[in-house]
């Protein structure tokens, strides 16, 4: 005998959608620049209108989304708890305006550490805007730190990190490997010798600012080699670094990637040493929250397979 489960397939929900595409990109906004005024600058809006959008969206939901803390809105438990589904309905409204658009893609938001987004990614965005040419890329270039709490905070789709650093929100998977080596200028004394660790230490260096990928692998690969390391400067480019060293005023550690040149060109040499090859991973970095949209998923696939 055949038993019949009725199905409410076509119940009617009385309920209305109150939550709006502006009320959420307010609140990204105001997640991002911690004020509503920063927030209107952002979106082109006014700041009452900012504010009016924010209350309303609190008030839907029945819960305060940042704490008061004087004039700055610092999220709170329950703003992050809707920030990442936030961010997801926004990117998926963005792609699916988009055929319909002069501009015809969501940008694509890149964070990468100094070396990568100096020397590898420019080639790999240039591949990609050939066969994308309407994709808009912004890439911002900071310390692997700075990269980190871009993608924590949902500012950046995609990062790129030197290191296999962790975060409890973020996901950190093993991208490419590269090489620390040490660099001189084409005169210096040491450049036509292999340079031991008693040379090395009565040397002088020009190393990158602490909190930077390089910086975290010169320190892991020299220290426990070298006991008396003299850091004369620390400098927040690798570029500045190199044009330090080819001046004369020390040695350099830097990645192969952005040497490679000025050894071709002959302003800088590769110190052959007695220390151990520096192998070091190259990473990239996701939100675990996010769901990526059309654009990243395929940056991500143009980067891992090219």
């Amino acid at each position: 005998m055949c038993r019949i489960i009725p199905v409410a397939v076509n119940q009617k929900i009385d309920q209305r959608l109150k939550l709006t595409l502006r009320q959420l990109e307010v609140f990204a906004a105001v997640a991002r620049g911690g004020t509503t005024r920063a927030a209107a600058d952002e979106i082109s809006r006014s700041q009452s209108a900012a504010s009016n959008a924010l209350g309303e969206l609190e008030a839907v939901l029945g819960a305060q989304l940042f704490d008061r803390v004087g004039k700055k809105l610092v999220i709170n438990e329950n703003g992050r708890a809707l920030l990442p589904r936030a961010a997801g309905i926004l990117e998926q409204a963005v792609e699916t305006e988009a055929p319909f658009t002069a501009a015809h893609a969501a940008s694509l938001r890149l964070a990468a550490s100094y070396t990568i987004g100096e020397y590898l990614l420019p080639v790999l965005i240039a591949r990609w805007k050939q066969a994308n040419p309407r994709s808009h890329v912004l890439l911002d270039i900071a310390n692997t730190h700075d990269v980190f709490e871009r993608v924590a905070s949902f500012r950046s789709d995609i990062g790129f990190i030197e290191g296999t650093h962790s975060h409890p929100e973020l996901s950190v998977s093993k991208w490419r490997s590269d090489e620390i080596v040490v660099v001189a200028a084409a005169g210096h004394p040491l450049a036509e010798r292999r340079a031991g660790a008693r040379q090395l230490n009565h040397a002088t260096w020009v190393l990158r600012e602490p909190g930077s990928g390089t910086r975290e692998a010169s320190d892991r690969w020299l220290i426990p080699h070298l006991t008396q390391m003299e850091v004369e400067l620390e400098l927040g480019s690798n570029e500045a670094v190199k044009r330090v060293v080819a001046a004369g005023l020390g040695l350099g550690c830097l990645s192969r990637l952005a040497v490679k040149e000025a050894i071709a060109e002959g302003w800088l040499v590769e110190l052959a040493t007695t220390l151990p090859p520096m192998q070091r991973t190259l990473s990239i970095v996701l939100h675990r929250a996010k769901k990526l949209g059309a654009a990243a998923e395929g940056f991500l696939r143009h980067c891992t397979t090219d």
